[in-house]
């Protein structure tokens, strides 16, 4: 089994040694620098290169430079996609955003996690557990979003939280760790 295949079994898989991984990082990190050069007033381009990035888009994504990501065919955004300047996506394993998701400044999201063990996390291990965000989503600025969460729909994440666990549906959630503090009523 490759450390690709471990990685995307959810194994302890090794990200730093491996050449297929490394260069996929590399050529990925070098699209995002040219993507981050463009002008703002250059968005054909800017739109191009953003869709070369990801792995699967919808028509209408937004994504303010600067964005980073690790891999880009992990994430793939639904229709309305906003994010704010300074995105950053550890895209070791899936990250799906759905439909009319804002994302604030300075947003993470981060599918890599690393073992307690301390021999392991000095061999350069690690896993990677996705992450998924439902429609009509409002992240906040400052958010850090951890591996394996699933933050539901209609749903607002308060700016400075830090997301590690899932996130019901219709809620307004804050926090370091984030909590939910009221529902959000339909009306």
């Amino acid at each position: 089994m490759t450390e690709k295949e471990k990685c995307e079994a959810g194994l302890l898989y090794n990200a730093n040694y491996d050449q297929q991984l490394i260069s996929e990082r590399v050529a990925c990190k070098d699209l995002c620098l040219e993507y981050n050069a463009l002008k703002n007033s250059d968005t054909q381009n800017r739109t191009q290169l953003i869709k070369k990035i990801l792995g699967n888009t919808k028509e209408n994504i937004c994504i303010e430079p600067s964005f980073w990501c690790d891999y880009g065919y992990n994430i793939e955004t639904g229709e309305n996609f906003y994010a704010n300047h300074n995105l950053t996506i550890l895209d070791c394993a899936k990250v799906k955003f759905g439909d009319n998701v804002f994302i604030g400044p300075n947003c993470s999201f981060c599918t890599a996690g690393h073992p307690l063990d301390v021999k392991q996390r000095n061999e350069g291990l690690e896993y990677a557990h996705p992450i998924t965000v439902g429609d009509n989503v409002w992240l906040g600025g400052n958010v850090v979003v951890l591996p394996g969460v699933t933050i539901g729909n209609n749903t607002v994440i308060g700016a400075g939280s830090v997301v590690t666990k899932n996130i019901p549906d219709n809620v307004v959630a804050v926090g370091n760790p984030c909590r939910v503090i009221k529902n959000i009523d339909e009306k």
